[in-house]
Parts: structure tokens; C-alpha cells; sequence
């Protein structure tokens, strides 16, 4: 790991507005508030929620609401965290830059690295599925051109500027939340006996009751629900290249309580009461599909899965943009090497041309080693959202008594309940991965990111103590 100067977006910023760097010196300031409020309000509404939600019903029954619920609670106080953090000091590595300063470059480098190939995998794996549903559509091209064509696509945007980045997300966010809105409002309607007779509480009380499958199930519904709120982090990582960062990451995580609670666990209790939770269908078609078949809509099946497909490459579009500031970002505190540090018109080029390679790599791994090299990669991603939220916790411990003391003025946004608050959500982490390794998958998971985080916190060390002796 070699050192670079640290750019202007990394630097702790003291001034409310992060100023324009120098061409070719730094990133630029190219999205704009109206795009960091529909990335953070779209930006909960993910591929997961689409797509992993029905495997979660099927494994918990109505519990899953709780569920839902209980993660949520534990990611509003991880948001409020880095958003604390976040507003006093923008930066475009967000909590990787926060845990370096507060806690050393092996912190740094292990969360920002792990963080980043969580993405790149992500960047995989929307992609694939993506390819899948256009083939269903076009089926004269493979399922891999898809992916190619998809790839190479956001991609060339990403390498552009960063507010195609904006563009698009604001146009899928509202594509995704206006989506999500109809659902809720069509599920009310159904609940009341709008479309067909009102199923009143038959479905939370029937086929074994509120828990049906007892404490493994809950377990494994509790897991789906937890990465289902991956790479919300993201909105905090986008505001250090909007033209308020402070004002801007603020206002995203002051809004972030009721979109968790009424996307999610709203759109959640609205399945469980409107279909049984045992259904085939909710696993085989998806639970949102399912519900408007049940309500009669028209052509429920296509609408959601163009609605999917949007997510999928929200997500996709996100996750390049997420990655290739994290992996900038990292090379430019001297935590990886240089060469993807450049930067060219405002745009870190070749993190964003790594990150995409990266993806492509697990693309083709998952063609040529689906049960080897693939699996082992898609492994690590769940996992590697925990390892993020614990050394948030930890940070935001450090760095708000050291804020408290050193630039209280700073503090425009704060955490619930400090200390408390704090403690509770790094207990709760603790214990999901307690639950994790009472699994068969949980454990494999564990055991192939103890590896990575392993390997990538002894990297860090070694760079931390070589800059300790070269500073003496």
C-alpha cells in the first residue's frame, strides 16, 4: 500500500460547503440536493425488498413483519450514526475515512475494502438477474449479453461524469418509490374489501399462527431481513459530491425513520394480511406479485417485474458509483494501490473502470465456478454489511467525545441516546452474527469473511505501523 496526498473530498471539512477541487485534482460537486433526495428516498427501496423479501416470509410466516421491524430499528440508529458523523465531516469514503482517523489505517482499509467488495459482488450478482429478466423478454440475446450490454452501459455512464450517476438514480428513485407507493395504496384498498372480500386477520392467525415455524425460522427470516437494508450507506458516500454535503447528508437521514418504516415494514404487513404466508406463489412469484394477482390487477406479473428490473439496475448504477468512490477514496489516504487514484474531469476513472472489472470478474465467475470461486465471493456480501455497521458503532463512540471537545459546532447532526442507543445497535450486530453461526449458510458465510477481513486488517496493520516508524 503506497501513500498519495489526500484530496480535497477526503480531508475533514470544516466549512458547510465543500468547495469545487482543481481540474483533474480532485472529484467534483456535480449532484445537486434534488438528487440526493430521491437517492435517499429511493435508495431504501432496493432489489432486496423485491426480490429476497418472499424467501424471508416463507422462513418466518407473519413474524416477519417484527422482523423487518427490528432491522429497521437497528439500521435508523446505524443511519443516525454515520449521518452524525457524516454532516460533521464530509468525505467521499464516508465511514472508512471516520474509522482511519479514529481508529487507524487497518480500520480504514478493512471496512472501506470489505464495504467495496460487497458492492462489486452486488454490481454481480443485480446484473445477472437483470440479464435474466430481459432474456425472458428478448430472448435472441443470451442472458449474459444482457448482463454485458447492462455492464458496459452504467459502466460508460459512471465514467462520464458524476451526474449521470444523479440522473439516473433520480429517475429510477422515482420510478421505484412511485411503484411502491401505488402497492400500499392498492394493498389498504384490498384490506378494506375494495377488491373481493376483506381477509380481516385469517391469514396472521391461520396455518400455525403469528410464529409458524418457531425459533429457525425466525432466525433465517431475521438474516433476509438485515441484508435486505445493504448499501443504504450509500446517500452518505454521494453527499460529499453534492453541492451541500452537511445540509444535504443531514437531510437524508432525518427522513430516513419513516421511509424505513413505511416502505418496509408497511409493505411487509400489507403481504402477511393479504396472502397466506405458505403460499407457493409468494417464493415462486415474489410476494408483491402475488398480492396484486390476489387483488385482480391487471397484468400484476409484468408490471412487477419491469418495477424489479428498475430496481435491479438502481441498484447496479448505485452500487459502480458506491464502489469506485470507496476504492478512490482509499487509494487516496494510501490504503491500495495507485494507479486508480487518477482522476480525470472531476471523475475517479479508473476506480470506476476497477470496480466494473471487479463485477464483471464475479459475473463470469459465477458462469464458469457457480459452486467454487462465485460462491465464495457471494459470501462474503452479507457479512460484510455487519463488519460496516460494527466499526461504524465503534467510530461514532470514539469520534463523538473527541467532537464533543474539539468542535462541538460540528455536531449538526446527533445520535439518539448517546451512548446507549449506540451500545444497543452494536449488541444487536453482535448478535445476528450469534444467530449466523447457528446456521449451515450462516457459518460458511462467517467463516469465508473471517478470511477477508482477516487478511485486509493485517494489511492495514502492517501500513499503519510502517507509517508509525517512518513518522518517528
Amino acid at each position: 500500500m503506497t501513500s498519495t496526498p489526500t484530496p480535497v473530498a477526503d480531508r475533514p471539512a470544516d466549512t458547510t460547503e465543500a468547495p469545487a477541487p482543481e481540474a483533474g485534482t480532485g472529484l467534483t460537486h456535480g449532484l445537486k440536493q434534488r438528487h440526493l433526495s430521491m437517492i435517499a428516498l429511493g435508495g431504501v427501496i432496493g432489489a432486496g425488498l423485491f426480490v429476497g423479501s418472499g424467501a424471508g416470509i416463507a422462513a418466518a410466516g407473519p413474524a416477519i413483519v417484527l422482523l423487518f421491524a427490528a432491522a429497521g430499528a437497528v439500521v435508523m440508529l446505524i443511519m443516525r450514526m454515520l449521518g452524525e458523523m457524516s454532516a460533521a465531516r464530509p468525505a467521499t469514503g464516508s465511514f472508512s475515512v471516520h474509522a482511519e482517523k479514529e481508529l487507524g489505517a487497518w480500520a480504514g482499509a478493512t471496512s472501506g475494502w470489505t464495504y467495496w467488495t460487497m458492492l462489486c459482488c452486488g454490481v454481480a450478482a443485480e446484473a445477472t438477474a437483470a440479464g435474466q429478466i430481459m432474456h425472458g423478454w428478448v430472448p435472441f440475446l443470451p442472458a449474459y449479453g444482457w448482463v454485458a450490454v447492462f455492464m458496459v452501459f452504467f459502466c460508460a455512464s459512471n465514467l462520464l461524469a458524476v451526474r449521470n450517476f444523479g440522473e439516473f438514480e433520480f429517475v429510477f428513485s422515482a420510478l421505484k418509490v412511485t411503484a411502491i407507493c401505488a402497492f400500499l395504496v392498492l394493498g389498504v384498498l384490498g384490506i378494506c374489501g375494495v377488491f373481493g372480500d376483506a381477509p380481516g386477520t385469517s391469514n396472521l392467525t391461520g396455518d400455525g399462527g403469528f410464529f409458524p415455524t418457531g425459533t429457525a425460522g425466525l432466525i433465517a427470516g431475521l438474516l433476509t431481513a438485515v441484508f435486505a437494508y445493504g448499501g443504504l450507506e450509500t446517500v452518505t458516500i454521494a453527499a460529499a459530491e453534492s453541492d451541500k454535503p452537511r445540509e444535504n447528508v443531514a437531510r437524508a437521514v432525518r427522513t430516513a425513520v419513516w421511509r424505513i418504516g413505511l416502505f418496509y415494514v408497511g409493505s411487509m404487513a400489507l403481504v402477511v394480511v393479504l396472502v397466506p404466508w405458505n403460499d407457493a406463489s409468494v417464493v415462486a412469484d415474489g410476494p408483491y406479485v402475488t398480492v396484486l394477482d390476489r387483488l385482480g390487477i391487471p397484468a400484476a406479473g409484468t408490471i412487477m417485474q419491469v418495477v424489479i428490473l428498475v430496481a435491479l439496475l438502481s441498484a447496479m448504477n448505485a452500487n459502480i458509483y458506491g464502489s469506485s468512490r470507496m476504492a478512490y477514496s482509499l487509494v487516496s489516504r494510501g490504503l491500495g494501490p495507485r494507479f486508480i487514484g487518477k482522476v480525470t474531469r472531476g471523475v475517479p476513472m479508473a476506480a470506476v473502470l476497477s470496480s466494473c472489472a471487479f463485477g464483471f470478474f464475479a459475473v463470469f465467475a459465477g458462469i464458469w465456478w457457480p459452486d467454487t470461486v462465485f460462491t465464495w465471493l457471494m459470501n462474503t456480501t452479507g457479512v460484510a454489511v455487519l463488519v460496516g455497521w460494527i466499526f461504524i458503532c465503534v467510530t461514532q463512540l470514539r469520534m463523538r467525545r473527541r467532537l464533543e471537545r474539539e468542535a462541538p459546532e460540528l455536531l449538526t447532526v446527533r445520535m439518539w441516546g448517546f451512548p446507549y442507543l449506540t451500545w444497543v445497535a452494536l449488541v444487536a450486530i453482535v448478535g445476528v452474527f450469534v444467530a449466523m453461526a447457528t446456521t449451515d449458510g450462516g457459518r460458511d458465510q462467517l467463516y469465508v469473511s473471517a478470511i477477508l477481513v482477516g487478511a485486509l486488517a493485517l494489511a492495514g496493520y502492517v501500513k499503519q505501523r510502517k507509517d508509525q516508524r517512518a513518522a518517528v
